[in-house]
């Protein structure tokens, strides 16, 4: 009710409507073909990562963003949840304004992934091999700068905040995210963060 609430009350946003299971939620999405949807890792009937792979793997919702919300004590959860394709996660204690700063910006093609938390998750979890995807043989086709922006990505870091580190322009970052992307298939940024991670891409100023 407070998430509906919220959404409501914003002009430039329209709730599309509301499920109460994971099965009801793909279906619902299906039908409605909502721009961004917030889903619950926890749910009856089908859990949030399945009904998350579900609605990824339909091509014919291929613009639709899925934010997961979770909680500290379920790491694991938001690895395959990134990893399954969502754009990014939300605390369940979330600020109201960072909620709505996450919907609009996911629906900008963003992800929305904290620099702190994600890279915690990740590396966690990354790191076992057991939960790790076979290896990406694309990524032999990225060049040296395509891997610069891929690391710098992982970090969390805008397409303007890598501009500033390496003193080129914001547009010139973004071409070279872009390419990373097409040549990977990657749906978005945090497909991208996911990739990084699983074959040790980091910046060569991280710790």
């Amino acid at each position: 009710m407070g998430l509906r609430v919220l959404l409501e009350n914003e002009p430039d946003i329209e709730l599309a409507g509301e499920a109460t299971n994971g099965r009801e939620a793909v279906d619902m999405v299906r039908r409605c073909r909502p721009d961004v949807v917030i889903m619950d890792v926890r749910m009856p009937v089908l859990d949030g990562i399945a009904a998350l792979r579900q609605i990824v793997a339909d091509p014919s919702l291929s613009d639709t963003r899925i934010l997961m919300l979770t909680t500290f004590e379920e790491d694991q959860f938001v690895f395959d949840a990134l990893r399954g394709g969502a754009s990014g996660f939300l605390l369940k204690d979330t600020d109201p304004a960072e909620l709505l700063r996450a919907v609009r910006l996911v629906n900008q093609g963003e992800s929305l992934l904290s620099p702190t938390v994600t890279r915690r998750v990740i590396e966690r979890f990354a790191a076992q091999s057991g939960r790790r995807n076979a290896p990406n043989t694309k990524i032999d086709a990225l060049t040296a700068r395509e891997r610069e922006m891929m690391a710098w990505v992982a970090e969390g870091m805008s397409n303007e905040e890598i501009a500033d580190t390496l003193a080129i322009s914001p547009a010139t970052v973004r071409t070279h995210v872009s390419r990373a992307m097409v040549k990977l298939q990657a749906r978005d940024r945090a497909q991208l963060v996911v990739f990084a991670f699983q074959h040790g891409l980091v910046p060569p100023t991280s710790t």
